[in-house]
């Protein structure tokens, strides 16, 4: 029997997960391969005196290369950065490091243990350079990074056509500041490469989500020919936005290239805390204004976006920001300043949301704080400015084109859920007595951007001799459950039970192109090129099976519920896929039930939804406690609804994450204070309640699936609810303001100043 399309299965992956035989790349076995360890700068900002490496060098079986051994030419920003060379990101150290965990050296020995033994010998002296770790430092230009580039600044798009006057008919104006704290994308999985050079090609395994682009990116970067790389992605530990082929896996091609043997690099949770790319680390300045009846009239926000050491796709990412700063919202008026500049942090990238979490905090921030003003409760200043149903497709005064929504009818449904008036009245009945268990209720409506730059996908089906199916496609799961979805849209068109699809992915020598998994994109466009070249199969098999029946092809309909063709009107006689492909085989023509297509949508999506946290406030010690989350999150058409919740509740938990425990904080020298999950706060399941999941389902008309992404929904809408819960909980003590992590301390600490405000 299919199973198709809507049906909660579970995912085809867990068994070998759940019992321990999933394959990593450090599960990899490998004969006498050598050990990389890379020498990294422990000081935030310094010139590079000397390095000297004679003594690791003298360890037998030791190797040890710098920059001038390697000669790897620095890596230019992706193309949408126009910055001073400069700015060039070089894959070793040259002359001068920019940020603690920046690489000096590599080590290479027969063991991992002797190359980390070599590496601690390698003596490398210093002379210390100002630091700059604060974007609205580093914007100043006091303490240039590059300073044949002559400033900090490596993006800058000022607003369009500003307009001295935009709040002249507005009678409240409010006025804030957002920071979306630097924070981990901590997979489970570290990043590990095993890399092999032979024959005139590079084997490279990688624990990524973008096989493909890293077959191009280290082709390049080591000048080789695209064919002369084959990237091979095993299973992948949770990925987030932080894995893709970095400097680290160009270095591993060149190291076994140099050295003509197998190389092998896992790095270590601390390595991986500062050297993996950070996300978030964006400023937003905000003024909102309105009508005292609760009319949302004019934004005005300026953006300032730490890029890290070396500016690459971190920077850009304000852009998403600018882009999706009207929310839900029909504001006619949008004025944005993006600035984003270098600093002497880790380099930042694409992170669970990667700049739309930063535009949901912003607007769902702003919107609070306004309601406060007018005297109108939160719930009710949205309903009165969503963009109406009837206006979709609709371009937002931002500039983003929405493709469907339903906004109002997604916050109806999670206030219903959560009891929203019963809620606020336990509020009110709580500070009438004065109690110290204080009440927060939060909401946000958010809207993101999925597939956000608008990519096609390739994918290909082919019926095997047992007529089964084999998928190929350029998307590649780190967690999304491909293997059980793309299947099932497969069976939907097929017929062919899900057991029997087998799904290829993460291999550029067995599936030829692709761009991978990132941006919540996987289903919309992988799994609209599945269902496509399944239909392309499908409309094939008819021809041969009406030429085999003596029928006219426009006669035969295949009934999915047998997997079978036959005549319209007559089950009997009919060819089942198996038959059908036998017949094949034996004629040497089963390739002709193959097809492959490359799938390319008219323009991104939009999911959307809205969602309510309640918080608990223990007003003397300042603990939060979050007591329940609900969640409606609308992603369109649903391809397994299991798959789904799970995408959700791993998004909630990372946007609750941000909003209550997670940051990355620099000293005043660029140390990272976040070097171990010590002084990294990240929940466990301990601190987050069961998660409550409304269902709603808006299709898309842009693609046939009609789906949208869902891997990020969770932690767009979660972050912002969960934040305005903390501020409401304090509002009646005269609290407007707390910033994310809004954690025990801070609150204590607002609450304490409140208080002596108030006397």
């Amino acid at each position: 029997m299919p199973t198709g399309i809507g049906q909660r299965i579970r995912r085809r992956e867990d068994p070998r997960f759940l019992l321990g035989q999933g394959r990593y790349v450090d599960d990899i076995r490998t004969e006498n391969a050598l050990h990389v360890t890379f020498v990294r700068s422990y000081l935030g900002h310094a010139r590079i005196e000397s390095i000297d490496a004679q003594a690791a060098r003298e360890l037998p079986g030791v190797q040890v290369f710098t920059a001038a051994e390697i000669g790897l030419a620095p890596s230019p920003p992706p193309p949408m950065l126009q910055v001073h060379e400069s700015m060039f990101r070089p894959p070793v150290a040259t002359d001068t490091v920019r940020y603690a965990g920046e690489i000096v050296a590599i080590v290479v020995a027969g063991s991992p243990a002797a190359s980390v033994d070599a590496a601690e010998l390698v003596s490398i002296e210093y002379e210390s350079l100002p630091v700059v770790t604060d974007i609205r430092d580093a914007v100043k230009d006091e303490v240039l990074l590059f300073e044949s580039a002559g400033s900090n600044t490596c993006l800058r798009i000022p607003a369009q056509n500003p307009d001295e006057n935009l709040f002249a008919d507005c009678d409240i104006v409010i006025s804030g500041a957002n920071e979306s704290p630097r924070l981990l994308a901590l997979p489970i999985e570290p990043r590990s490469t095993v890399a092999e050079f032979a024959e005139g090609k590079l084997t490279i395994h990688l624990s990524t989500q973008t096989p493909h682009a890293d077959k191009q990116a280290i082709a390049g970067a080591l000048g080789l020919e695209p064919d002369q790389v084959r990237v091979i992605a095993p299973d992948v530990g949770g990925g987030f936005g932080g894995k893709g082929a970095d400097v680290e896996d160009i270095l591993m091609g060149w190291l076994a290239r140099e050295t003509d043997r197998t190389v092998r690099w896992t790095e270590t949770r601390s390595e991986h805390m500062v050297a993996m790319h950070h996300g978030r680390a964006q400023w937003a300045d905000f003024e909102l204004g309105g009508t005292k009846d609760g009319e949302l009239k004019a934004l005005r926000v300026k953006l300032l976006q730490d890029a890290g050491a070396y500016p690459g796709i971190g920077a850009f990412l304000a852009v998403l920001t600018q882009m999706m700063s009207s929310g839900v919202y029909d504001i006619p008026k949008i004025e944005v300043d993006i600035t984003a500049v270098v600093s002497n942090s880790t380099p930042t990238g694409p992170v669970r949301g990667a700049g739309r979490p930063e535009a949901s905090q912003m607007i769902e921030r702003a919107v609070d704080m306004f309601a406060v003003e007018a005297g109108l409760d939160p719930a009710e200043i949205r309903r009165r400015n969503f963009i109406a149903n009837d206006r979709f497709p609709v371009t937002t005064a931002a500039g983003a084109t929405y493709d469907i929504g339903d906004y109002a009818g997604a916050l109806d449904r999670a206030l219903e859920q959560a009891g929203y008036e019963e809620l606020r009245r336990e509020q009110q009945r709580r500070r009438a007595e004065g109690s110290d268990r204080l009440l927060g209720i939060g909401l946000s409506v958010y809207v993101e951007i999925t597939n956000g730059i608008n990519e096609g996908e390739f994918g290909a089906v082919e019926i095997t001799p047992d007529g089964g199916a084999i998928v190929r496609t350029g998307s590649f799961s780190h967690g999304q459950g491909h293997e059980t979805t793309f299947a099932q849209i497969v069976s939907e068109r097929t017929g062919i039970d899900v057991q029997d699809i087998q799904v290829i992915a993460g291999d550029t020598d067995r599936v030829p192109r692709g761009t991978g998994t990132y941006g919540s994109k996987s289903t919309q466009i992988g799994g609209a090129a599945a269902g496509q070249a399944s239909e392309i199969v499908v409309q094939r098999a008819k021809e041969i099976a009406a030429d085999a029946l003596e029928a006219n092809v426009d006669d035969m309909v295949l009934d999915l519920e047998i997997g079978s063709f036959h005549v319209t009107g007559s089950a009997e006689p009919s060819l089942a896929w198996a038959k059908l492909a036998d017949g094949l085989v034996q004629d040497g023509r089963l390739a002709e039930l193959s097809a492959e297509t490359d799938f390319k949508p008219a323009q991104p999506t939009f999911p959307f939804g809205a969602h309510v946290a309640v918080v608990e406030v223990d007003a003397e010690t300042g603990s939060v406690r979050l007591d329940r989350m609900i969640a409606c999150d609308d992603a369109g058409r649903i391809i397994n609804p299991l798959v789904a919740d799970g995408q959700v509740h791993g998004g909630l938990a990372a946007g609750i994450a941000q909003a209550l425990y997670e940051e990355v904080r620099y000293d005043s020298e660029g140390n990272s204070q976040h070097g171990n999950l010590v002084t990294y706060c990240i929940p466990s399941a301990a601190e987050l309640p069961s998660f409550e999941r409304v269902q709603m389902e808006t299709p898309t008309p842009v693609n046939p699936l009609g789906a949208k992404g869902i891997g990020e929904s969770g932690t767009i809408g979660a972050t912002p609810a969960v934040h305005n819960a903390v501020i409401d909980a304090l509002a009646h003590l005269g609290v407007r303001h707390l910033a994310m992590p809004a954690n025990g301390e801070k609150v204590w600490r607002a609450i304490q100043d409140a208080r002596g405000s108030r006397a």
